[in-house]
């Protein structure tokens, strides 16, 4: 009897003391288990006199009775204990603002032509669109270069193969340029006209860090009465001004307000040089200088439309006259944010798209 009280005790000062419920499954083996101190008491009460067995049989029963329920009291306990504490630390207060969920971000293309083609809409430009796939006659007959012009050199095609049962006869390709929009655009609208065109092209050329099989580019056209280089050369100034003085990787930077040359401290120069396009007479290239910098750089190419190509437009060259620019977006672009390989551009690196 002194044993089995020692060891009531013993035991309910385990269960009490019990920290978590992997130390009460200890308790629970130690006393209740098959080889546990209780159990071996009760399996040894055969061994006794029917007097012992009657006197000691029903107190060890009543103990095994009360230690179970003692250990399943203590059980529900610790894991009401538990539960209050987890729901404590992951409690939400609903009245909080929420956190911000990571956000994705424009390309640094796609934000240079959103740029770009608002730049124009506030000079009073439209954009408009045309096919990526093209006829031979938009891309190059109609723009004043036959299929015998050696300018055709300049643009390294990819032709397109046709089913010889197509229903169109027309030679089809790439684009090589957005100039064939040009062509479209005047022939279904009447001047005046001043609209953009940005778009894919694509050129059969060896990709480095500054060349590649396809680019964005920009096309330009105002056509009007009264038009000269003069409008050109205002108008380009002011878009280059505003795109570069703008946004992160500025290539310089405007003290004062917008670098327009109207309250703006420093002024992009711009100048144009001669050249040759089929497609404009006379032709030049455009230049620009930073302020800072001693290095003129070549970023476009311009003119006024040729009267051939208002006249494959349905459009009297006497009656008309007009301009035309292009300017490739990947560049500009790499300008801007001082990226110094194109085809980091169409890479799709994370790493690099998240710098923008």
């Amino acid at each position: 009897m002194q044993d089995l009280k020692k060891l009531e005790k013993e035991a309910e000062k385990a269960i009490i003391e019990a920290a978590d419920e992997a130390v009460l499954r200890d308790v629970e083996i130690k006393f209740l288990g098959r080889k546990g101190t209780l159990t071996s008491v009760l399996r040894g009460l055969k061994d006794l006199s029917e007097k012992k067995r009657r006197e000691l049989g029903p107190k060890a029963n009543t103990l095994r009775v009360k230690l179970e329920t003692s250990i399943g009291e203590k059980r529900y306990d610790l894991r009401k204990k538990e539960l209050n504490a987890r729901l404590k630390k992951e409690w939400i207060d609903i009245s909080r603002p929420g956190i911000k969920t990571a956000q994705g971000h424009l390309h640094p293309l796609t934000a240079s032509l959103r740029e770009i083609t608002s730049i124009f809409h506030s000079l009073g430009f439209d954009a408009v669109v045309g096919p990526e796939i093209e006829t031979e006659w938009y891309n190059f007959d109609a723009l004043n270069i036959p299929s015998d012009h050696p300018a055709r050199d300049l643009w390294d095609t990819f032709w397109l193969r046709q089913d010889k049962k197509s229903a169109i006869k027309e030679k089809l390709l790439l684009r090589t340029h957005t100039s064939p929009v040009q062509i479209r655009f005047m022939g279904k609208n009447q001047p005046p006209l001043r609209i953009i065109v940005p778009g894919k092209v694509f050129r059969n050329d060896a990709s480095d860090a500054t060349h590649d099989i396809e680019f964005y580019q920009v096309e330009g056209l105002m056509v009007d009465k009264e038009i000269s280089v003069a409008n050109f050369k205002e108008i380009i100034q002011v878009f280059f001004e505003k795109f570069f003085s703008s946004g992160g990787g500025s290539a310089f930077s405007v003290k004062g307000g917008p670098a327009s040359g109207r309250g703006g401290k420093e002024k992009i120069n711009i100048r144009l040089r001669p050249s040759f396009f089929p497609f404009t007479e006379p032709s030049f290239e455009i230049d620009l200088k930073f302020p800072g910098s001693k290095r003129w750089l070549e970023v476009a190419g311009a003119g006024m439309v040729h009267p051939n190509v208002f006249k494959n437009s349905g459009l009297n060259p006497k009656h008309w006259r007009g301009f035309a620019f292009g300017f490739g977006v990947d560049r500009l672009c790499m300008m801007k944010y001082k990226i110094s390989d194109i085809r980091l551009l169409h890479s799709s690196d994370p790493r690099f798209l998240k710098q923008f």
